[in-house]
C-alpha cells in the first residue's frame, strides 16, 4: 500500500464511473487520491440498471444518436457537447471491454459474437449496451478491481468532503477538507488538481431511486467556492420505481418498457401512455413521469402498474434477473403479473458548469459526471447517456490534467482543520427535523408539477433552513448528517431559484402557471452565479 500523505498530484472526490475512469487514466503518470463517502462502490453507478448508449449497429449513426439526444433535451442541449460525447461512446465501451466488463452478447447472422443492443426511452434505434439489467454493477465492480491494482492510486473510503480550499494569491483550487467518518476527525488533502465526481442531488427529495450518498455535495462545495451552476431546475423523476413500503423506491429499469412493458391503470386495466405521446411507454422520461403523476392524481391512485408478463418467462428472467429477483422478494412475479410502480427523483440534469475537458470556473478544479453541467442533457436526460457521460468526461478530464500537470506548481502549505472552538452537538434532533422538512417540502412544492405559489413557499422555507443550518454548523463539530444537510439545503435553494427563473414549461420543468414553451426568445440554460456566496476560505501561504 502506498504511504498515506496529504499531498497528491490529483485529488478525486467521488468513486463512481466518472471518478474511477479518470483515476485509471491518470494512474500511470500521476499520484492520485480517491475519496469515497462510504465503501468504494456505494454510489449511483453501482445501482444503475440500464445500459450505456453507443452506436454499434450498421443501421444506426452518430447523427441519429445526436438527434435523439437533442430531441429529448427539449431545445436546451449544447449540440457541440452532444456530438463530443456521441463520437466517443464506442471508444468508451471498448475501454470497458478491455478492462473486462462482461456485457451481454448475442450471436450474429455470421456466427460472430456481438454486443446485445437494447432500446430505451427516447432512442430511435437499438444502441444501448448492457450487462443484463445490472450494467452499473458490472462497470463499477470492474473499475474498482482495476483501481485497487494500481500502486499510484490511494483510496480513502468513508471520507466525506467538507469544503474546497482556494489559494489566496491565484484563486486556484489546491485542496479540500474531508471528515474521516470512522476515525471521527477531519483530514487535509492537498493536490495540484482537484476533481469533483460526487454524483447528483436527488436525495433532496422525499422519494428517490438514488442511494443515500447522493446529497449534492460536489454542487454545494463548488457553489460555495465560487463556481457557476446551470439548469438546476431540471430534476429527472424516473417513471417506474417499485411501489412497496419496504422497497425504498427500488428502480425498475426503463429497459422493461424498452422490451415491451406496458403501463396500466390497474392490473389488467387500461393502458394509458398512448393518450399522452406517440411513442407511448418509450416517450422521454419527463413525459412518462408526468403522465403517471397526472393519472395518479386524477384517479386518486397510490401507484400505476407495469406489465411485461406477455413476454415469455425465460425472456424476462434472462433480461431482467435483478428486477425479477427483487420483485419476488416483495411478493410480485413479473413473469405472471403486473408490478406496482411510482415515479421517484432520479437524476440531476444540471450542475457545476464545465467545458468539454471538465474544467470549471476555478483554476485547478474539474467536475465530471452527474455533478457537472456540460450541455449534454439539456432539459431532460435521455436514457443511458449518463454512464456514458461519466466515461467520456472522465477520460477527457484525465487527458487535460496530464497535459497541464507538469506546468502546475505544488500547492502551498495549508492550515489544518480547526475545531478547537466548537463542541459536540447535543441537539441532533435539529438536523433530523430539518432533514425531514426539507425533503418533504421539496417533494410537495418543487416536484414533477410546479406552480409559482408552491415555489415561493419553498423559497421561504429554504431561506429559514439555510439560516438555521449556518448557525448550527458554526457551533458544533461536523458529522456526516450535518454535512449532507448543509449541502442539501444549498442544492434545494439552487433548484428553487432556477425553477422560479424559468417562466415556461420545458423538459423536466413543468409549471401550471406557464404550461407552454416560451418561444419569444431562443432557449437558453438557467445560469446562477455565486456573486454573494460564502466563498471557501483562501488560506494559502502569503
Amino acid at each position: 500500500m502506498a504511504e498515506i500523505s496529504d499531498l497528491y498530484d490529483v485529488l478525486v472526490i467521488g468513486s463512481g464511473a466518472a471518478g474511477l475512469t479518470l483515476a485509471l487514466e491518470l494512474a500511470p503518470k500521476a499520484k492520485v487520491a480517491v475519496l469515497s463517502k462510504q465503501v468504494l462502490k456505494e454510489g449511483s453507478t453501482f445501482y444503475a440498471q440500464g445500459g450505456i448508449a453507443a452506436v454499434f449497429a450498421d443501421e444506426d449513426s452518430i447523427d441519429s444518436h445526436v438527434e435523439d439526444t437533442m430531441v429529448a433535451g427539449a431545445g436546451l442541449c449544447d449540440e457541440k457537447a452532444v456530438r463530443f460525447v456521441a463520437e466517443r461512446a464506442r471508444t468508451a465501451i471498448e475501454r470497458l471491454l478491455a478492462y473486462g466488463v462482461g456485457f451481454t452478447t448475442t450471436q450474429g447472422d455470421n456466427g460472430r459474437t456481438l454486443l446485445h443492443l437494447t432500446r430505451e426511452g427516447g432512442h430511435s434505434q437499438r444502441r444501448v449496451v448492457h450487462a443484463a439489467d445490472a450494467t452499473g454493477m458490472a462497470v463499477e465492480s470492474t473499475l474498482e478491481n482495476k483501481v485497487r491494482e494500481q500502486s499510484n492510486i490511494q483510496l480513502f473510503e468513508n471520507h466525506v468532503a467538507i469544503d474546497l480550499i482556494r489559494e489566496g494569491k491565484t484563486g486556484r483550487c489546491v485542496g479540500a477538507y474531508a471528515l474521516d467518518r470512522l476515525a471521527g476527525h477531519v483530514r487535509l488533502f492537498r493536490a495540484r488538481k482537484i476533481v469533483l465526481a460526487t454524483g447528483g442531488a436527488s436525495k433532496v427529495y422525499l422519494y428517490t431511486s438514488n442511494p443515500d450518498s447522493c446529497s449534492g455535495d460536489g454542487i454545494a462545495m463548488a457553489w460555495r467556492a465560487g463556481c457557476r451552476v446551470a439548469n438546476m431546475e431540471f430534476c429527472q423523476f424516473h417513471p417506474t420505481c417499485l411501489y412497496h413500503p419496504r422497497a425504498k423506491s427500488f428502480l425498475v429499469t426503463e429497459a422493461v418498457r424498452g422490451e415491451g412493458g406496458r403501463l396500466l391503470l390497474s392490473p389488467g386495466g387500461e393502458r394509458f401512455m398512448p393518450r399522452f405521446h406517440k411513442m407511448a411507454e418509450l416517450a422521454p422520461r419527463d413525459v412518462v413521469a408526468r403522465a403517471i403523476d397526472h393519472e395518479m392524481k386524477r384517479l386518486g391512485l397510490d401507484n400505476v402498474w407495469l406489465d411485461i408478463s406477455h413476454q415469455p418467462a425465460d425472456f424476462i428472467r434472462e433480461h431482467f434477473p435483478t428486477v425479477h429477483a427483487k420483485c419476488l422478494e416483495f411478493g410480485f412475479d413479473m413473469t405472471r403479473e403486473p408490478i406496482p410502480v411510482v415515479p421517484a427523483a432520479h437524476y440531476t440534469c444540471g450542475g457545476v458548469m464545465t467545458d468539454l475537458a471538465g474544467r470549471t470556473d476555478i483554476p485547478g478544479l474539474y467536475a465530471i459526471g452527474e455533478v457537472a453541467y456540460t450541455g449534454l442533457h439539456g432539459a431532460n436526460r435521455m436514457a443511458s447517456n449518463s454512464l456514458l457521460e461519466c466515461l467520456v468526461f472522465g477520460a477527457a478530464a484525465a487527458g487535460d490534467i496530464l497535459a497541464r500537470l507538469d506546468a502546475t506548481p505544488l500547492p502551498p502549505s495549508l492550515a489544518p482543520w480547526d475545531e478547537s472552538w466548537v463542541t459536540d452537538s447535543d441537539e441532533e434532533v435539529v438536523v433530523s427535523h430539518n432533514w425531514d422538512e426539507l425533503r418533504l417540502f421539496m417533494w410537495d412544492y418543487v416536484g414533477i408539477v410546479r406552480t409559482t405559489k408552491r415555489l415561493e413557499r419553498a423559497k421561504r422555507r429554504v431561506d429559514l433552513l439555510l439560516g438555521e443550518i449556518s448557525e448550527y454548523y458554526g457551533s458544533f463539530k461536523v458529522s456526516n448528517d450535518l454535512l449532507e444537510m448543509r449541502n442539501l439545503a444549498v442544492v434545494a435553494d439552487l433548484i428553487v431559484r432556477s425553477a422560479m427563473a424559468r417562466k415556461e414549461s420545458r423538459g423536466l420543468h413543468y409549471t401550471l402557471d406557464h404550461p407552454e414553451l416560451d418561444n419569444s426568445k431562443p432557449p437558453s440554460p438557467t445560469i446562477l452565479s455565486p456573486v454573494n456566496a460564502q466563498f471557501a476560505p483562501s488560506i494559502g501561504a502569503e
